[in-house]
């Protein structure tokens, strides 16, 4: 077990500070990941976890949680250090240092492609529930354009409940270089568009597909939407909804269409 640790002022804690701050991973490559529940998702998920990190008046529950791991490391803080570290308002006294797998465009755009494209998605709420139903849904993967929220900022982390370990995914990925791989391959664009456009019923999402979602403010950028069919989700009362409701809608059609042209499943 590392040596105690009695201030926030400790290198690894400030490196942990700094990822959190910053939206970023650590120095090492780790994603900082607070809350018992992404703990458990990263163990799930076959993570590497790197070290865990506990308060004293959690340490028994998550010792309950490791117990049958020979790793990772457990570093023990006093309470009042781990919520100087933490970023949530009131700290679970818990946060793993997981190490996220590593993706390349081509494994995200592999196979029969259903892919989510994040176009400047600023709040990582937003981003996190995408990716979260991008896995729900059955999506191959996500691309994160440039502009978008990091998916190892906090938020972000917790609002995908642990689907950022599992679903293959491109950060900080150059639109051009999308559009150029997405062509390359033979993929539909479908961009989504709050009126005036084709009906989201109304396209096939059986083929190679990605579904490009933009930012909260300006939707998705004028050389993406050119670059693709521009689909809408039919509303009453209402003009738009939000981009995690929007992806969510629209990935579920997509999951249905593929679900029905697979046909029933066996017993």
């Amino acid at each position: 077990m590392p040596a105690p640790v009695s201030s926030s002022k400790n290198p690894l804690l400030k490196d942990i500070r700094h990822a959190l701050i910053k939206g970023t991973l650590t120095a090492d490559g780790f994603a900082v990941a607070e809350t018992f529940h992404l703990l458990e998702e990263a163990l799930r998920s076959d993570c590497e976890i790197g070290l865990v990190l506990t308060a004293e008046s959690v340490k028994s529950t998550v010792e309950q949680h490791l117990r049958k791991l020979r790793g990772p490391q457990v570093m023990v803080l006093p309470d009042r250090v781990m919520e100087q570290v933490g970023s949530t308002e009131s700290s679970p006294g818990v946060i793993a240092l997981v190490k996220p797998p590593a993706w390349t465009l081509d494994q995200v755009l592999r196979g029969n492609s259903l892919v989510v494209i994040l176009d400047g998605v600023q709040d990582p709420g937003n981003a996190g529930t995408i990716l979260r139903a991008a896995e729900a849904f059955g999506a191959t993967g996500a691309l994160l354009l440039k502009g978008t929220v990091s998916p190892f900022n906090a938020k972000t982390l917790r609002a995908s409940v642990g689907s950022i370990f599992r679903l293959p995914v491109a950060a900080g990925v150059d639109a051009d270089l999308a559009c150029a791989a997405l062509k390359q391959k033979s993929i539909e664009l479908y961009a989504a568009a709050p009126r005036g456009a084709t009906a989201a019923g109304d396209v096939d999402f059986r083929q190679r597909c990605a579904i490009i979602v933009g930012s909260e403010g300006r939707g998705v950028r004028q050389s993406l939407r050119n670059a693709a069919l521009d689909i809408s989700i039919p509303t009453v009362g209402v003009e738009s909804l939000n981009a995690a409701m929007a992806a969510s809608i629209l990935l579920y059609e997509a999951s249905r269409q593929r679900r029905m042209a697979a046909g029933p499943e066996r017993p």
